[in-house]
Order: C-alpha cells, then structure tokens, then sequence
C-alpha cells in the first residue's frame, strides 16, 4: 500500500482546489459534497484506457461528481443511487419524472416569506414533486443543507439576510434546466448503494465513485448529518474488492480505514481540502492503483 505524507512536498502534492473555479451543478448544499475533489475526478476518469461505458455513484447526495460526469461527458452514461427519501424526490423529479421544468419553474415562484416556509414544511401528503420542492427549500434554510432530524435553520445568515442568505432562485432553476436538457445520460435509482454495487460488480467498463457516509470509526460527522448513515463498511470493501470495473473511494482519513485498505491490499493518497469554515483538512483517497495521482 502506498500513502502520501499528510502535508507531502514536491511533485506529488496535491493543491487545495478553490471550489469557486469548479462548475457548480448541483441544486443542494450538501454537507461533505465533494466539489473539491472535482479536478481529481476529471484526472482520474481520463487517465482510464478507455471512457467507461457506466459511472456508477451509489451513495450520491448532492451528486456533484457524477453530475460533473455527465456534463463534461466522462462517461457514457451516469447512474445515481441515493436511498434518502427526500434526496431521492428531487432525483426522481428532475430526472425520472419528466417534472424538472415544473421545480425550476415553483423555485423560481416561491414567496420566500417565513409564513410561506413554515406552511410548505409542514405539509405531510405530498407528491413527489411537491417533496422535491419542500427538500430544496429544506436544504436551503438549514444550517450546513443538512437534511437529517434536529438540523438547526440559519439565523443571520450571510449579511444579515437570515433564511434567504441561501435562496437563489434564478440560480437554482438555471442548475435544473440544465439537468433537464442532459438527463437523456442519466439515471436515477432511489434505493441502496451496496445492493447497485452488488448488482454490478461483474460488468465490465464501468467506473465507480464511492462517497459513503463518514462513520468508520465510531461517533464520526456522518451520524449526524446523514438520515441514513448506518454503513458496514467492511463489506463495503468486501464488495468494492469484487468490481471488475476501476473505483475511487473517498473517505475520512483515520487508522480504521487505512487499515481496511491495507487489509483489502487497495492503494491510498491523502490529499488536502477546505471545509466549509475554510479549515485545511485531509481526506482519504482508496483506489485499486493511484499512481495515476503521481
């Protein structure tokens, strides 16, 4: 197994990438999204012998790196799975239904007044597409988009805007038209990542990028920002070792899963990034050969 030092110098190096130079595609604020790690997505997709035919992303969130895939054409043809229920109602709406131009358009319309929140957020018997748009709105009032019970709403807010600090209408209903028109290379599957890998673990040119829930080792941030954040994660890796296809994990960098790794005989890089408080920190990259990132 090969690891990079925590802050390595010289050619190895990765940089801290500024996300504001990253294609923002995605209509969530996702807690632990990975729009920094974006760049390393294009490196390593194009570094393959051949464009995969599926890029497979089975815990996919807020789905910037497969989303970005799909845009930039990396694959020919992107699956996402997600098994949280309000996730999967905003998938399901802007790429399986056909009712994506319907959420952009009710985003854009939405009289966002405390009044109008709290009477949406309350609803109960909702459609799927009426859920999309109570998760949108969720996501966009809760501090950090998290979406899990007991998630605290913005206060302040950027420049004392308080709840509206992170509604951007016209930008949100720009990112999903913009799905729409491409959603021909998409598909959605609201269900469990480990059974989409199980099922695909045999196919040949594909390529799969594997973000789990952050919960490897005892009380980590993925307990609480997640719904669904219980995860075996070593049959994760049981089940990553039988892919015919090239994978990339990313995950919290602790001694549990490095030592997973080892264990699995897979290949590791620490590579560094900013949180959203704009602290240095390192993550976790597990692959079967990372010398591509070399």
């Amino acid at each position: 197994m090969k690891q990079l030092p925590l802050f390595p110098d010289g050619p190895s190096f990765q940089p801290v990438v500024n996300v504001a130079s990253v294609p923002q595609r995605s209509p969530f604020r996702y807690p632990g999204g990975k729009t920094w790690l974006v760049p390393v997505i294009r490196r390593w997709l194009t570094s393959l012998p051949q464009k995969p035919v599926e890029f497979i992303e089975p815990f996919a969130g807020g789905a910037i790196v497969g989303l970005t895939t799909a845009f930039e054409q990396l694959a020919d043809h992107v699956t996402l799975v997600e098994v949280d229920s309000q996730v999967a109602a905003v998938w399901l709406t802007i790429i399986e239904s056909g009712d994506g131009e319907w959420l952009a358009q009710q985003i854009e319309d939405f009289q966002f007044t405390p009044q109008r929140i709290q009477s949406l957020l309350e609803k109960t018997e909702l459609s799927v597409r009426e859920q999309a748009l109570q998760t949108i709105v969720k996501n966009r009032i809760n501090r950090g988009g998290i979406l899990a019970p007991g998630a605290g709403k913005l206060k302040n807010g950027e420049n004392g805007k308080g709840l509206a600090s992170r509604w951007y209408p016209h930008t949100l209903r720009k990112r999903i038209v913009d799905i729409v028109k491409i959603r021909d290379r998409l598909t959605f599957v609201h269900g469990d990542g480990l059974a989409m890998l199980r099922q695909a673990a045999g196919l040949p040119d594909r390529a799969y990028f594997i973000d789990p829930p952050y919960t490897a080792a005892g009380k980590r941030p993925g307990n609480r920002l997640y719904m669904h954040h219980d995860l075996d994660h070593r049959e994760l890796f049981t089940i990553v070792s039988t892919l015919t296809g090239d994978f990339l994990m990313t995950y919290d960098n602790n001694e549990h899963v490095t030592a997973l790794a080892q264990e699995f005989g897979f290949d590791t890089r620490i590579v560094p990034m900013n949180n959203t408080h704009h602290a240095r920190l390192t993550e976790l990259l597990v692959g079967r050969d990372l010398s591509w990132l070399s």
